[in-house]
């Protein structure tokens, strides 16, 4: 069993942790969904499409200047937390290398708005939203994972969150309030972040120096693999919002979205779990890779089973889920939720034997390559299939490209483990 390969200690940290993450999902997705049906009223699904987009659009600047961090900074600081002197060289580092990123995503945006009339012609809430970007430059959540002190992130994120939630709700009464639903929501990242670096220096006294190009671009090179793997996967899980929005129309995006988000609402559940279990595991199969291993199986085992009775109430109950979260039933999102409902079964499994486990284990780069390949397929078909068959065509194209993923994430990890353990 799990207990008698974790000391009480770990276990206790982990699942503190694993709460504290939880709690933060948990407040966001009953905010969130407290908000998506007020929003679709309010600003009609065309407005609420719009959003979406702009949403999608800002991601692939978030996806930029996360560069995988969450994992290998998280990673790196678990093994030295008790070097105050490496803490502080690591947070510096990662921090003026995202402020980098940030002003060449702001340039991109910049271009995106002044040469194409789809961006240009609602420029300022591709610009609001755009705040959400530097929310996330500023929250140190890789910093927080690699300490496990996960209950600051879920005090910080619940704190501005209600707020600026509460304040959608007060403030944007119709149409013509359209740009600020983006403002407070950028709003609540912004504040989260700035808030959580004053409690770094304060609680934890890590404090930012310059440092010297050569670490600047040791640890770049420690997050590309996951930049790498994470841009992949954006060219079929973002990119297919990003390039129905650019192919369709608003409407499309919206009925589309909704289905989307509830997706990545009941994802929320489990990645807590492995925000944090993924430092977790590094520091075990580090020290005993065949005890990381097993606790991997049997944790995989465990999440597995409940997100496919989770997937299942999906699929079985997706009209009465659409018609609560948009307040009516709209076949088109009722088909695409149904679609897409065993999502999350499939990328528990996909994320616990390729991030997890084949990172872990040392072959991050084999993961690269078959995501990569699987992803460059999805990219080159997704135009026409979404010219074609519209926004359920996408729904299918992405259920595909996740079960080759995961298949191909659960082959490599048992030749994989087996190799290395013997």
């Amino acid at each position: 069993m799990i207990n008698s390969l974790i000391s009480k200690l770990e276990k206790k940290n982990l699942f503190k942790n694993i709460f504290s993450l939880s709690l933060l999902q948990g407040a966001n997705y009953i905010l969130y969904f407290l908000t998506i049906p007020y929003l679709i009223r309010v600003l009609g699904i065309e407005n609420f499409g719009l959003l979406a987009f702009a949403t999608a659009t800002c991601w692939y600047f978030i996806l930029i200047t996360d560069y995988g961090f969450n994992f290998s900074a998280s990673r790196i600081i678990s093994i030295h937390r008790e070097d105050k002197h490496k803490i502080n060289e690591i947070f510096s580092s990662v921090m003026t290398i995202k402020f980098g990123l940030l002003f060449l995503s702001f340039i991109v945006l910049l271009f995106l708005i002044l040469c194409f009339e789809k961006f240009g012609q609602n420029s300022l809430v591709y610009f609001l939203t755009f705040g959400t970007v530097i929310g996330h430059v500023l929250f140190p959540q890789w910093l927080f994972q690699g300490l496990e002190r996960m209950t600051y992130i879920a005090k910080l994120n619940i704190y501005t969150k209600l707020f600026f939630t509460l304040c959608i709700f007060i403030f944007v009464r119709n149409e013509s309030d359209l740009m600020l639903a983006p403002l407070f929501t950028s709003l609540g990242f912004i504040v989260a972040g700035a808030w959580s670096l004053f409690l770094v220096k304060k609680d934890f006294a890590v404090t930012f120096k310059w440092q010297p190009f050569s670490k600047l671009k040791y640890y770049m090179r420690e997050g590309s693999a996951f930049f790498f793997t994470n841009l992949t996967i954006s060219l079929y899980t973002n990119s297919t919002i990003f390039i129905l929005g650019l192919l369709t129309n608003n409407v499309s995006v919206g009925y589309y979205s909704v289905a989307d988000r509830i997706i990545q609402a009941v994802k929320g559940l489990y990645v807590p779990v492995f925000q944090a279990f993924y430092p977790f595991m590094s520091k075990k199969i580090h020290e005993t890779p065949k005890i990381g291993v097993n606790i991997l199986l049997k944790s995989t085992s465990i999440l597995s089973i409940i997100m496919f009775v989770i997937s299942s109430i999906l699929f079985f109950f997706a009209e009465p889920i659409i018609a609560l979260v948009m307040g009516k039933v709209f076949d088109e999102s009722v088909l695409i939720l149904k679609i897409m409902a065993y999502l999350p079964f499939i990328i528990v499994l996909s994320n616990m034997f390729g991030i997890q486990g084949l990172y872990n284990l040392g072959y991050a780069g084999l993961v690269n390559k078959y995501i990569a390949l699987v992803a460059t397929i999805h990219f080159a078909c997704i135009f026409f299939i979404i010219s074609s068959y519209g926004s359920l065509g996408a729904a299918k194209m992405l259920l595909l490209t996740e079960t080759v993923i995961t298949l191909l994430s659960a082959y490599f990890f048992f030749k994989k483990a087996r190799e290395t353990l013997g």
